[in-house]
């Protein structure tokens, strides 16, 4: 990974556990429409927008509805989730998440979250690291869910940076392929089988260091 210039980090998984707070709104509301939602079926939703994650709940429900009201079980949905994220605090921010945010920052790299969440700077605002990054791309910003490179396609444009000189660090299989669609280096950070695709695989941020960017 030489010449690495900037890095982009997903949120949710990455950052903060968000996606608890994602799951317990998905399941509410599988919940109300009469069926269960496990956490195993939950690691479908990782990385992708949020009307495919209602897509993928509703196949599992065995349902259909029309458009109309797939946007207002989405926004439903989305209502519970703000909910519980304005809820969030800096202790939420994963293990040695901000310590590495630091050392990156002192040695200079540019930082972007790039996100499909819409309430990507909501969650930030909440834990008090907003102000860290040079650049922040969401859901309101691209329309196209990984595993497309949009996102951090886009994030790379925002910092000034080319997509050649960008670590991405994700935490899911569609993030994971979208970086490296994007002709970027990617850590993946959690589960080794899954993200096996990844450049380089890190359990969490106790287990990384800056130096390793320069390596």
């Amino acid at each position: 990974m030489k010449n690495i210039e900037a890095c982009i980090f997903d949120l949710d998984g990455v950052i903060v556990d968000t996606a608890k707070y994602h799951y317990l709104a998905w399941k509410r509301l599988a919940a109300e429409l009469g069926f269960d939602f496990t956490e195993h079926e939950n690691e479908l939703l990782k990385g992708v927008s949020r009307m495919t994650s209602l897509d993928i709940l509703l196949d599992i429900g065995k349902l259909s509805f029309d458009e109309q009201t797939k946007i207002q079980l989405a926004d439903k949905k989305n209502a519970w989730y703000i909910e519980y994220i304005l809820k969030m605090t800096p202790s939420d921010i994963l293990p040695g998440v901000l310590m590495y945010l630091r050392d990156v920052k002192r040695e200079g790299y540019k930082m972007a979250i790039a996100s499909a969440s819409k309430n990507a700077r909501t969650c930030l605002t909440q834990i008090g690291i907003e102000s860290m990054f040079d650049a922040i791309v969401d859901g309101t910003k691209v329309s196209k869910a990984k595993p497309d490179p949009e996102v951090f396609l886009k994030a790379a444009e925002e910092l000034g940076v080319s997509p050649e000189k960008c670590v991405v660090y994700e935490d899911a299989i569609a993030g994971v392929e979208a970086a490296i669609r994007a002709g970027m280096h990617c850590i993946g950070v959690g589960n080794a089988h899954l993200l096996k695709d990844a450049h380089l695989i890190i359990q969490n941020f106790d287990q990384t260091k800056v130096e390793w960017l320069k390596s």
